[in-house]
């Protein structure tokens, strides 16, 4: 059989980087970017999550918070503004997708000191692009996918309970196997 040429071939870190996004917004998570990059790197995702910073499943109620005073449109505006600001939660999350018998315990190796500094670089350069999104909590999350080859190629997503989610595409399936928050430290200097 003659080697196919390599466009030939899917492109296995963007769709266990789908399966995380798809895993991402059915949690609540609101998808920002997609393989943002600049000249420092890439992240693979950007999400936020708008709720209680610290439970990222949990929601305020802007009703719960509207403060009880009579105030302008625009003091309200501005009040939900800072309340909603106070509770949003970004982050930049790193997945690394590999098959069995990686070299790098699953990917988890490969987030080394250096590609941290590097994520940490570019998140610095996305807020400086987003300055509405500066004052965010924000965290550094990495994904672990799993990708296995699989004889037929039907598509679609599905949870189970000893994965996160799983998904069937292009002839591989995939299983997002964990989600570690806060992976390194996330407090970024802007100052």
């Amino acid at each position: 059989m003659a080697n196919l040429p390599p466009y030939h071939y899917p492109d296995i870190g963007h769709l266990g980087e789908d399966l995380v996004a798809q895993w991402l917004q059915s949690t609540g998570w609101i998808i920002l970017h997609r393989r943002f990059s600049c000249r420092w790197g890439e992240i693979d995702i950007i999400a936020q999550h708008d709720g209680n910073a610290g439970e990222a499943g949990e929601h305020t109620s802007l009703r719960e918070a509207a403060p009880t005073t009579a105030l302008s449109n625009q003091e309200s505006r501005k009040a939900v503004g800072e309340l909603k600001t106070q509770h949003s939660l970004l982050a930049f999350v790193e997945v690394k997708t590999r098959s069995s018998g990686s070299w790098d315990a699953g990917g988890r190796s490969a987030i080394t000191p250096q590609k941290q500094a590097k994520i940490w670089r570019t998140a610095e350069i996305f807020l400086a692009q987003c300055p509405e999104k500066a004052d965010y909590s924000c965290r550094f999350d990495v994904a672990i996918v799993y990708c296995q080859r699989i004889s037929k190629n039907p598509t679609g997503v599905t949870a189970t309970q000893s994965d996160l989610a799983t998904s069937l595409a292009a002839g591989y399936k995939f299983k997002l196997q964990e989600y570690i928050l806060a992976a390194f430290d996330s407090s970024i200097d802007n100052g």
